[in-house]
């Protein structure tokens, strides 16, 4: 695939690690196809954009955020249609608490009207540091 699609899903998962951390559900909501699959903590459900971003204000509100991701694996099934592995540490502080996720995260990837969006999403927490974690 052309070096344009690589980046144009780095951009998107940027774009999803970005809007945790500057608290920009709908940027966050507009990353997903309508209902997709999320994977936290093993478990496994299909979740509406719409749903998975109001869960994750209700959760990470209170919180300051920094997401860092990185060492991308991308691999394409075909023009429409790709899998993303990336790196990530995920910093959380609020009063009280504080803690650090090193996770691998775990990407399907759809195009649809010349736009990538995410259609899963897995996350494996590696390890945690800090308080308990908080807001995954």
């Amino acid at each position: 695939m052309k070096v344009e699609e690589r980046l144009a899903i780095q951009e998107l998962i940027a774009k999803f690690s970005n809007s945790f951390d500057l608290k920009d559900w709908d940027g966050l909501q507009a990353c997903f196809t309508e209902t997709f699959r999320a994977e936290y903590a093993g478990q496994p459900q299909t979740v509406s954009a719409a749903e998975y971003a109001k869960s994750r204000r209700k959760t990470l509100e209170r919180f300051l955020l920094h997401h860092l991701v990185g060492n991308y694996e991308i691999n394409f099934a075909d023009e429409n249609s790709a899998t993303c592995r990336a790196s990530m540490i995920v910093w959380r502080k609020a009063e009280g608490d504080e803690s650090t996720s090193h996770c691998v995260y775990f990407f399907q990837l759809t195009k649809r009207n010349a736009a990538w969006k995410i259609n899963a999403v897995t996350q494996r927490v590696l390890w945690n540091e800090g308080s308990s974690p908080v807001g995954k």
